[in-house]
């Protein structure tokens, strides 16, 4: 047995027990380590120093001098002095040099792990931001991106801009995700730091105190919105007595919407994904075209909506404003309800909205003119009067719009609001055709379609949307208008399609029909991922809502400034003042070259705001697909039948049912089931 042991051992590679022998000196402690570092020193540096004393030559000779040689050599090479003389001296010599070493080591040590910590401290971005007048990110997700894209855009003018995020990430890791999806951020300068945005602490980290907008971002999960909420509190414990930043956040479920706004405070403003998509995806299946409109408006590439303080046209009546400007639309005036200093103070939104109001109301002083131009310094008085051709103003026909045939194919839980929304555009005696399936969804669908006092008739029918049979019973393009809606994410089994995969193959089917049939269809098809978009097979300038990137932007624009909050809760809104898409030629005579300006008062006449145009012949050529938002007012073009004219005008303006079917969705993260009171007695409510 025991030769057997000893036959094994021998057998056993060296490295390994080499390697093992040294873990297990290791492992015993500093001392030990120590002690066999010097020994393996020693046993190096003394034959070494022996050896070059030897090989000199013209070294010593006799016994006692090669001694003295090979010791001053092992002295000057372990730093220990290797003096000569008395034994004391020696002595007192190595031990003055030991505890010279052991000082200068000790205090290499030192400052090399002080700057190790402080390198790991900086990447973990644990540091404190001071900055004044930068705009804050809480969270980490996919807003991240487009709202970074669209700040450096509004910051092209600025200089030494600033953007500090704060996430769960570690800081270069941030970095390198912003740098791969954003690219060169110009003038604005781009601060990551790592933390938990639920705790107080760490969000003053980012100074939001100082900020002059703090955004906090949706949060993935179940409990996204309650991650909002806590964020929203962090920030005011962050922040208390210190300063009042603007903040903006949104949330996923309208139930938690009431919590949020309380948490944010006087200054925050809060909206709600899923109400503002459902009511885009609503207005867009009546006006096609309308998601380009919306595109161009929210980001800030082109010309977006400002409020401007112009004493020199104070006492104007808003129908004279309409043409007072020569490269910018006016949209509506905010009133100034309390001093100034008082309102940029407490935030409480003392101004007045009015959007689109009447034509002889008065610029009063102190107020401010809503308008849309390509920056905040552009909007100057025309230094001439505009010219109108009275011979091109056409009268306003009085032909009611007809009923129109409207499909809805697939079932997500904003399904119930669109259909609500829809129900007070659309004119009476229109139909709806919902094609779904599963349990629930055709359940929550009969219940909309029960609903009393409808203006269009609801019909349900159960059948998969990825099915070409289904489409083609359906005879799909008898339609008027089609909404392509994504199913919640339920199915899990393999192989099954969910959420835009499902979207993707039913629009496949729907341009086959399409090319067969040699006609478009009006789509509007909602994805939840813009990454879909570009892989969806439909034709260019076609409407696609996705609501992550559509409140990424609304973000935006209202952390530049807080106003827009007020004129984009009025856009969306079904019974308040929206943006259409109407005939050319029911403003000026079509093939007439007219100034737009003519246009412009040809839509004051009729108590509507002219901002813009789409022309038919450029509907697929991107990247703007015929839309045109704020053209010179000088601009001479004839228009043709299927021109259209982009307005502000009065909706369709219904009394609210008495019953609606939106549908009390399943709880989410343990919210409390139902909606807050009130709430779904008010269809145009706000955000």
């Amino acid at each position: 047995m025991t030769g057997r042991r000893t036959t094994a051992r021998r057998a056993s590679p060296a490295w390994p027990r080499l390697r093992y022998w040294f873990d297990t000196i290791v492992a015993r402690g500093t001392a030990v380590l120590i002690g066999w570092l010097t020994l393996m020193c020693l046993a190096i540096v003394v034959p070494a120093s022996a050896a070059l004393v030897w090989a000199r030559q013209d070294g010593p000779t006799t016994w006692s001098e090669q001694v003295v040689a090979v010791w001053v050599s092992v002295g000057q090479t372990l730093k220990i002095g290797g003096a000569v003389g008395r034994p004391l001296y020696v002595l007192m010599s190595v031990l003055l040099a030991l505890v010279a070493l052991l000082f200068v080591s000790t205090l290499v040590s030192l400052i090399t792990n002080g700057l190790n910590d402080k390198v790991l401290a900086l990447r973990r971005g644990r540091s404190t931001v001071l900055e004044a007048r930068h705009t804050v990110l809480l969270g980490w997700s996919d807003q991240v991106f487009p709202i970074i894209s669209e700040l450096v855009e509004a910051n092209s003018n600025r200089r030494r801009a600033v953007i500090a995020v704060l996430g769960p990430k570690d800081k270069a890791e941030m970095e390198d995700e912003i740098a791969t999806a954003v690219g060169r951020l110009g003038h604005t300068r781009l601060i990551c730091r790592s933390g938990v945005t639920t705790d107080p602490a760490v969000v003053s980290l980012v100074s939001p105190e100082s900020a002059r907008a703090v955004l906090v971002l949706t949060h993935e999960g179940e409990d996204g919105d309650a991650h909002v909420v806590k964020t929203l509190l962090a920030v005011d414990a962050a922040v208390r007595g210190r300063g009042t930043p603007a903040v903006v956040a949104a949330v996923r479920d309208g139930r938690h919407k009431r919590a949020a706004d309380l948490a944010a405070g006087a200054r925050g403003k809060v909206l709600d994904i899923e109400d503002v998509t459902a009511r885009l995806i609503a207005q867009t299946s009546c006006e096609p075209g309308l998601s380009l409109v919306y595109q161009e408006l929210l980001d800030f590439d082109g010309d977006e909506i400002y409020t401007v303080a112009d004493p020199s046209l104070t006492g104007r009546t808003f129908g004279e404003l309409l043409l007072a400007y020569d490269t910018s639309s006016v949209i509506g005036l905010l009133r100034r309800a309390g001093s100034e200093a008082d309102e940029d103070a407490d935030g409480t939104g003392r101004s007045r909205l009015e959007l689109n109001p009447a034509t002889d109301g008065v610029l009063g002083e102190g107020d401010r003119i809503v308008l849309i131009t390509e920056d905040d310094d552009t909007a100057t008085p025309a230094t001439e009067p505009l010219p109108v051709d009275e011979r091109a103003i056409v009268a306003p026909p009085r032909t009611p719009r007809p009923p129109e045939r409207f499909l809805l194919l697939g079932w997500n839980h904003r399904a119930p609001l669109i259909i609500d929304q829809l129900d007070a555009s659309v004119p009476p005696g229109s139909v709806l055709v919902v094609m779904a399936e599963g349990e629930e969804p055709l359940r929550e669908a009969d219940r909309c379609a029960r609903a009393p006092g409808r203006r269009m008739h609801v019909e349900v029918h159960r059948g998969d949307i990825t099915d070409p049979r289904v489409l083609d019973d359906l005879d799909v393009l008898s339609f008027d208008r089609a909404v392509v809606l994504g199913y919640d994410v339920r199915d899990t089994a393999p192989g099954a399609l969910t959420g835009d995969d499902r979207t993707l193959v039913t629009l496949l089917h729907l341009r086959a029909l399409e090319e067969a049939a040699g006609r478009d269809l009006a789509v509007v098809t909602e994805m939840t991922d813009d990454r879909s978009r570009l892989l969806a097979p439909a034709r260019e300038g076609a409407d696609f809502i996705v609501g992550g990137r559509l409140i990424s932007l609304l973000m935006t624009q209202i952390a530049e400034n807080r106003h827009l909050a007020a004129v984009f809760d009025s856009l969306f809104s079904a019974d308040g003042d929206t943006i259409h898409l109407r005939p050319a030629t029911e403003y000026v005579r079509p093939g007439h070259p007219v100034g737009f300006a003519t246009v412009v008062e040809s839509g004051r006449r009729r108590g509507h705001c002219v901002i813009g145009y789409r022309l038919h012949e450029a509907v697929a050529q991107g990247p703007s697909y015929g839309v045109r938002l704020n053209p010179d007012k000088r601009e001479r073009l004839a228009f043709g039948p299927e021109d259209s004219v982009i307005v502000l005008a009065p909706g369709a303006g219904v009394t609210p049912h008495r019953e609606r079917c939106r549908t009390v969705p399943r709880a989410r993260g343990g919210g409390l089931p139902g909606r807050p009171p009130g709430r779904d007695d008010v269809p145009g409510g706000g955000w």
